[in-house]
Parts: structure tokens; C-alpha cells; sequence
């Protein structure tokens, strides 16, 4: 599974009996619930980035008929200055 052979198991086992003696069949409930719910609430999120990915690909695309009028553009044109520009006079700074 992780990799995990027999001997880690029974060093796993040893240090787990040594921690918790006679509740390690309690704390072994506990932790298998515990990963339970981890995995329900995995695959619960895993289903909601599923269903908005499905969502997203499908999304809504507005035909439009090539019978109805359509708006031109009104924008203004751009056009470039016909001379150069001037310079103005820079204005004084009075010292006080």
C-alpha cells in the first residue's frame, strides 16, 4: 500500500502497544473513522470540481442568426495630428 512491509508493520504495532496499551483496539476505531470521513469529504469535493469542470466545457454559447441585424461599430477613428505639436511657455515661479 504505502510501501510498508512486515517488518515496519510490527514495529508500527510495538510502538502503537506501547503508546496506548489496552486502548489501541479504541484509538484504532477512532482513527479508521477518522480516515472515513477524510475520504468521503475527498470524493465529495471530488464530485463538485467535477460537476463545475463538466459545467465550465459546457457552458452556454449564444447562437446568433445570421438574419438579424447586426450594429456597426461606432467608434471614433483614429487619426494622427496633421502638424507638429508646440511647445507652450513654461510659466514663471515666483520666489518669495
Amino acid at each position: 500500500m504505502f510501501g510498508i512491509g512486515l517488518p515496519e508493520m510490527i514495529i508500527i504495532g510495538v510502538i502503537g502497544v506501547l503508546l496506548f496499551g489496552k486502548r489501541l483496539p479504541e484509538v484504532g476505531r477512532s482513527v479508521g473513522k477518522s480516515f472515513a470521513e477524510f475520504k468521503a469529504g475527498i470524493s465529495g469535493i471530488e464530485s463538485e470540481l467535477n460537476s463545475a469542470t463538466h459545467a465550465a466545457t459546457h457552458s452556454y454559447e449564444p447562437h446568433y442568426d445570421d438574419t438579424e441585424e447586426r450594429l456597426e461599430a461606432t467608434a471614433p477613428k483614429f487619426q494622427p495630428p496633421t502638424s507638429e505639436p508646440q511647445d507652450e511657455p513654461a510659466e514663471s515661479v515666483d520666489a518669495k
